[in-house]
């Protein structure tokens, strides 16, 4: 009734063994050994080489690459690398990291903040005004990654692919007569795996979601038989896990209203989508060219056979007329 699926990374695979030892601990016959509160559970994954739906960014992914550097050129994506310009500079110098920008500031933020969560001494340099103003830039970076410009299109070719698979699960769950047995699909996987996803459902709080946090989907049958879609963010502990509410829809979003809603933003074909135009166009030329070329060679080839053979070919006879002949 359960099925669960991790990254193949040693945090998250750990992460999921020690949340399912949380949830079902042994009962009756499970219980192997009084003195061990644990039973096996399996835990799915793949290669990291084979991930195609929970590690993101998704790559390679060359039109997803072009939005970036779009990205790059925004008004507020310029606008932001300004006003911080001589922070990022200081940052650069204080730990000798070539080429600190808004998209790489978050190594520095994380390293600092995992010190100080193990109560370590941290450089003089860092004061709770840097910490404050590396969050914020820290933030801003994972927003990127998966919005502040062309946010859709973003999402098609990222979060939509692992949308599009919840979706689907949703709408199995949903049909009674295909008597699905499963009751809890379980993703343990990273931050950008549910920046990509909240950013997709437009439902995203522009802050990086803590450790341990966890997005939940819940599908209800009411009573008139139709089925509704109930979703919660739990990002703290010590706090009850509190709604999110898709816009243009209410909390409990009727299945059907959920599907139409993400539509915009599930890819129909996500290999074709991640193609550039350009280079679409390009290769067709290529071919063109290529095609017209070949044509203009064999013509070439031709005429110069055809002149060839007339050029070997011996003179024709031709009657001479002597005196001889003329006096007779």
């Amino acid at each position: 009734q359960i099925f669960i699926r991790s990254t193949d990374c040693d945090r998250t695979l750990m992460s999921a063994e020690a949340n399912l030892a949380g949830l079902y601990p042994p009962e009756g016959h499970q219980i192997f050994n009084p003195n061990i509160s644990w039973q096996p559970i399996p835990v799915h994954t793949v290669p990291e080489s084979e991930e195609r739906l929970l590690k993101f960014p998704l790559t390679p992914c060359p039109r997803y690459e072009q939005l970036q550097n779009e990205t790059r050129h925004s008004a507020e994506y310029i606008n932001k690398t300004k006003e911080n310009w001589q922070f990022l500079q200081m940052v650069a110098n204080e730990t000798g990291i070539r080429d600190v920008s808004l998209e790489s500031v978050w190594s520095v933020y994380d390293t600092l903040f995992c010190e100080q969560a193990h109560k370590m001494d941290l450089p003089v340099w860092v004061t709770p005004d840097v910490m404050t103003q590396l969050k914020q830039l820290k933030d801003f970076g994972f927003e990127f990654l998966f919005g502040i410009h062309n946010r859709v299109e973003k999402a098609r070719l990222q979060g939509g692919v692992l949308l599009d698979h919840i979706r689907k699960n949703l709408t199995k769950a949903a049909n009674i007569s295909a008597r699905q047995n499963l009751k809890l699909l379980v993703y343990s996987a990273h931050d950008t795996t549910l920046g990509a996803l909240q950013m997709a459902l437009d439902v995203y709080n522009k802050i990086q979601a803590p450790y341990a946090s966890c997005h939940l989907f819940e599908l209800y049958q009411e009573d008139d038989g139709n089925f509704s879609v109930e979703m919660f963010f739990r990002n703290e502990s010590g706090k009850e896990p509190f709604p999110l509410t898709i816009p243009g829809c209410q909390h409990k979003c009727p299945l059907q209203r959920f599907l139409e809603l993400t539509d915009p933003v599930v890819p129909q074909d996500w290999e074709q989508e991640c193609q550039v135009a350009s280079s679409i166009h390009d290769t067709e030329l290529f071919v063109g060219l290529a095609v017209c070329g070949s044509i203009l060679l064999l013509l070439i080839i031709l005429l110069l056979t055809v002149l060839f053979r007339i050029q070997s070919q011996p003179p024709g006879y031709r009657h001479v007329s002597n005196e001889g002949e003329e006096q007779a």
